[in-house]
């Protein structure tokens, strides 16, 4: 169980929006302006405690990101377990207009899960078929594979 607290009688206590939905909404606590190609930190008047143990993560919208260029700007931000103050989301504007943000406007989304608490250090590590086999390592398509397009072969 995630526990919230509304730290201003404005604020949306954060909530899935079907059964199905892994991320709890967090809503702006107040109206705001984001001019394109800029940031800012949006208060949601809501702390939380994500549990012994957890994490949150504060991720993008898609629906926001696809339309509008708004993304989480650090994504995603971290809310450890210990945090009891306000969840602020860095929202920045990667889109053409400017951004009138609204108040109750859902602008990220909250998922918690575990971590690793401890750690150890050691001589090796196990074997395994990637090693140390980086970026582009797994496979995937190279540029030469991809169809040749130009504005000329744009039929709108």
């Amino acid at each position: 169980m995630i526990v919230f607290k509304k730290l201003s009688d404005d604020a949306v206590t954060p909530a899935r929006a079907t059964d199905g939905s892994a991320g709890f909404d967090l809503s702006a606590l107040d109206p705001e302006i984001i001019e394109s190609m800029n940031w800012k930190l949006i208060k949601t008047g809501i702390s939380v405690d994500v549990g012994r143990g957890r994490v949150g993560y504060v991720c993008s919208r898609s629906g926001l990101a696809l339309k509008h260029g708004l993304f989480v700007l650090n994504a995603p931000g971290i809310i450890d377990e210990d945090y009891r103050g306000d969840v602020g989301v860095i929202l920045a504007n990667f889109g053409p207009n400017t951004a009138y943000i609204k108040r109750g406007d859902r602008i990220a989304q909250l998922l918690v899960t575990g971590y690793v608490g401890e750690s150890v250090e050691v001589d090796s590590l196990d074997e395994t078929a990637r090693a140390s086999g980086g970026f582009g390592s797994t496979g995937g398509f190279t540029v030469n594979e991809l169809p040749y397009y130009s504005d000329a072969d744009d039929p709108c």
